[in-house]
This record gives structure tokens, C-alpha cells and sequence, in this order.
């Protein structure tokens, strides 16, 4: 659905780390990096994500209300990304679980990266999704 998202960084290899980390339960890997950037990418699935220092030259910060959620191929790939997030500097903001009150088959987990960048690690437990009415 989208081209490319971009998180700021203040410290690339700090990012490094913590994305490597966290991403990599996900299938997504690094696919480029230099002094000021690295960007990941899933090989089945279309959208890049950079991290990098902004381009006008100030502070990376996070947004306000902004969250990358990241697909996850089971329930055990979004315990990992959140595990992989707390041991390399993420903060818990929602720990692994169904949220019941989005969808019963929405199973996520919540996490801000060490700039502060809110991300989720989504998968849809298809035993617990609703079936379809007839029309």
C-alpha cells in the first residue's frame, strides 16, 4: 500500500542494531546502508523502510500519533520482534496478545524504538477470525 516509510534517527548504528533485531522475526532485512541511513524490505512484499538522520538537519523525533505497523507471519513472530525490541533499547507499550476489542483474531504487540518511533508487529490469527456473512 505504500512506497517507502522513513523514521528519523539520531545514532544509525544504535538503529541498526535495534532494527536488525527486531525486524528480523518479521523476514524483513536490511537491504542498504551508508553514515546517515539503513533501509529494510520484506522480498515478498512491496514498501521499504528507511531510518535516517532528517534531512533538515534537526533532532530526530517522533511523531505524534504516527505508528509503522509491521505484518507478522504468526504469534510467535510478534513475540519475538517485541523480546528483540526490549533487549536492544525498544520500550514496551503494549506487551504480545489479542486485542479483542480491534478484532478477535488481532494478535500484536506494541513497542517504541530508542527514539522514541512508535511500531507494532501484527498477525491475524485466522482460528479466531469471524467468518464472513453471506450477503
Amino acid at each position: 500500500m505504500y512506497s517507502y516509510a522513513t523514521l528519523g534517527a539520531a545514532d544509525i548504528a544504535a538503529a541498526q542494531v535495534f532494527f536488525d533485531a527486531c525486524l528480523s522475526p518479521l523476514g524483513i532485512r536490511r537491504f542498504y546502508q551508508d553514515d546517515a541511513s539503513i533501509a529494510y524490505r520484506h522480498p515478498d512484499r512491496p514498501g521499504d523502510l528507511w531510518v535516517l538522520h532528517p534531512y533538515n538537519g534537526a533532532p530526530a523525533s517522533p511523531s505524534n500519533g504516527g505508528m509503522l505497523a509491521f505484518a507478522a507471519p504468526s504469534a510467535q513472530a510478534v513475540q519475538a520482534f517485541h523480546a528483540a525490541a526490549l533487549v536492544h533499547g525498544g520500550v514496551d507499550e503494549g506487551p504480545p496478545g489479542y486485542r479483542e476489542n480491534y478484532a478477535p483474531d488481532f494478535y500484536v504487540a506494541y513497542v517504541r524504538d530508542p527514539c522514541g518511533n512508535k511500531m507494532s508487529a501484527v498477525w491475524r490469527d485466522p482460528a479466531r477470525a469471524k467468518p464472513k456473512a453471506n450477503p
